[in-house]
């Protein structure tokens, strides 16, 4: 027989993937949209010489432009993805939550099983989209530009929760995770933004997935801290997330109201 916690956080995941794959539009956007914006960008930008600062390693490299504005694309599309998907898992998901809170289910197991569904989905919308970018060419090493996209999901995850607790209006979550990640995007890379070599695009959510997915594509270098930029956004806005998560389905009944879950209860 399972424990009740193994058994809570198994049914919390299952209702979290189940949430992720009733998202039809998100499943239509990793489909067709990674491929067809991958696709446009290797057909229209021009596969000239561009100048990237590495400053993991100080180097100035000269790369290919159409490369590099594909890396910078599917940077993009993974972030839009993954944070659409934790935003609308985590906004449409909050009622059904709050009941479950009150009834005694765990708070801790339904923030656990949402990283745990949020995790696997970027997993493979990361492989799936540096599967793309390989059919077009060939990254120095394939998997650390996987690892690098998938720092940049798991970033826009997090951003996803956090807007998903905090806004009331899916519209609105939807705009502001379209435009960061659009922004962001923009000034990493010097082809549409020839001042991304100043100082101040290091504070931004992609600038260390853009360092390791670069320095994956053209080099043999290994900026093993710039790995950690990415989760470090992720801790951050999902500790902001979980606080108004806490928040947002906190029990206010008295004392003598409560009842704690229990494997053979039903909240």
């Amino acid at each position: 027989m399972q424990k009740p916690g193994r058994r809570c956080f198994a049914t919390a995941t299952a209702f979290a993937l189940l949430e992720h794959t009733r998202n039809r539009f998100a499943l239509v956007l990793v489909v067709f949209y990674i491929p067809f914006w991958l696709t446009m960008e290797h057909w229209f930008v021009a596969p000239v010489p561009t100048r990237f600062l590495l400053r993991a390693t100080g180097q100035r490299l000269a790369v290919d432009g159409n490369q590099l504005t594909m890396v910078s694309g599917a940077l993009n599309a993974v972030t839009l993805i993954v944070g659409f998907m934790m935003f609308m898992a985590t906004f449409k998901s909050l009622a059904f939550d709050r009941r479950l809170v009150l009834a005694g289910y765990p708070r801790i197991c339904l923030i656990v099983a949402k990283v745990a569904a949020m995790l696997l989905a970027a997993v493979l919308v990361s492989a799936y989209a540096t599967a793309v970018m390989w059919w077009y060419w060939d990254p120095v090493r394939p998997w650390l530009l996987m690892a690098g996209v998938f720092t940049a999901a798991v970033g826009y995850g997090g951003i996803g929760i956090l807007l998903g607790a905090f806004l009331r209006n899916d519209l609105a979550g939807l705009f502001v995770i379209i435009m960061t990640s659009l922004l962001d995007t923009m000034l990493q890379n010097p082809i549409s933004n020839p001042g991304a070599t100043k100082g101040g695009v290091q504070f931004l959510p992609e600038y260390g997935p853009m360092q390791v997915s670069v320095a994956a594509g053209f080099t043999h270098t290994t900026p093993y801290g710039h790995l950690l930029l990415g989760p470090a956004w992720f801790a951050a806005t999902a500790l902001l997330g979980t606080a108004a998560f806490d928040l947002r389905t906190r029990d206010h009944r008295p004392a003598a109201a409560k009842r704690p879950f229990s494997a053979a209860g039903r909240p």
